[in-house]
């Protein structure tokens, strides 16, 4: 029998073919949760942009002190206080190497450029400025090693066993976090002298206690997810779920603490450098060379402006890279 005309009927309808396992296959790229965010920081060009800026002020401060010959203790009379020269660069005043008009270096019979200027003593700005550059990442790395070596594992343990554990090492954190830094540092001053020790010392016993307690809170969070029941019903050890499963699932978070405990610590650094309670002559450091040209700032600018330009690069560097990778982790902006 003829179809009625407009009635649907099964001969109008022909099977594709298709695979029924093809609508299970992935049609996008897989990316892994490191991947989404390394794409996301890049994408961040303020946070890119000073990472940037944060490499090549790692990078001089390595090589800058090599440029030259002078050396940060080498110093000499007749050229302090000599004004920034570089002669290729001569026709830009703040280069010229004159002060009101006048040629310092031609007037002493000096030689050699100083891009940098020199102090007091006549020691080379350039080497010493750079030098403290050094003194105030090695900070940095201190407090980022004491971050990851004590807080990520005295948060961790306190976190997973809870109970006794817990209270007992909570109790020493708010003791250790009752005393303030300064404190710490009178109370090391009294028994060593001031110096790069004695500022490592204190950031070791205080500095780790912020990432502890951020540690033990993520810890109490992922302990009770089904991975970790799975982990322990299989027979994992505690040390290996700690560090094995519970540490690695919080390891953004960490990182981005990391980042924003390093500017801290290079700023308490050069704070106590300014006050005389940290690094001194002759060694140099980014606070000390800031406060050794206070003093002389209305007539000798220089001396301040280099070491003060750099140290405010890496706070706002620092803390511009740690808003980047905390946005890059955040899985709420995940698309």
């Amino acid at each position: 029998m003829a179809a009625a005309q407009g009635e649907i009927t099964q001969e109008m309808f022909e099977p594709v073919g298709a695979d029924k396992k093809a609508s299970e296959q992935i049609s996008r790229k897989v990316v892994s949760t490191w991947g989404d965010a390394f794409r996301r920081f890049v994408k961040n060009k303020g946070a890119l942009f000073s990472f940037f800026i944060l490499v090549f002020i790692i990078l001089m401060a390595l090589i800058g002190p090599h440029l030259n010959n002078y050396g940060i203790y080498n110093q000499s009379l007749v050229r302090s206080n000599l004004p920034p020269k570089i002669s290729a660069l001569s026709w830009i005043p703040a280069f010229s190497g004159k002060e009101n008009g006048v040629d310092i270096y031609q007037q002493r019979g000096v030689k050699q450029d100083f891009w940098f200027g020199t102090d007091q003593l006549g020691r080379d700005q350039w080497d010493r400025t750079w030098a403290g550059t050094q003194i105030s990442l090695i900070i940095g790395l201190i407090a980022a090693l004491a971050d990851v070596f004590i807080g990520v594992v005295y948060g961790g343990i306190s976190g997973y066993f809870g109970g006794v554990t817990d209270n007992i090492l909570q109790r020493i954190i708010e003791i250790i976090s009752g005393i303030p830094n300064l404190v710490w540092i009178i109370l090391l001053i009294l028994i060593m002298q001031p110096g790069l020790l004695t500022i490592t010392i204190a950031i070791l016993a205080t500095n780790w206690v912020a990432m502890a307690r951020i540690v033990r809170g993520e810890m109490f969070q992922l302990k009770s997810q089904e991975f970790v029941l799975a982990s322990r019903t299989l027979g994992a050890s505690d040390g290996r779920i700690i560090f094995r499963h519970l540490i690695p699932n919080s390891l953004g978070m960490i990182i981005v603490n990391t980042m924003f405990s390093i500017p801290l610590a290079i700023f308490f650094e050069a704070f106590l450098s300014f006050i005389g309670l940290g690094i001194r002559d002759p060694q140099a450091s980014l606070g000390s060379l800031i406060n050794n040209g206070f003093t002389i700032l209305q007539i000798h600018p220089y001396q301040t402006i280099y070491p003060g330009l750099i140290i405010s690069l890496l706070l706002i560097c620092f803390n511009i890279v740690g808003n980047g990778l905390r946005d890059a982790f955040d899985p709420k902006l995940r698309r």
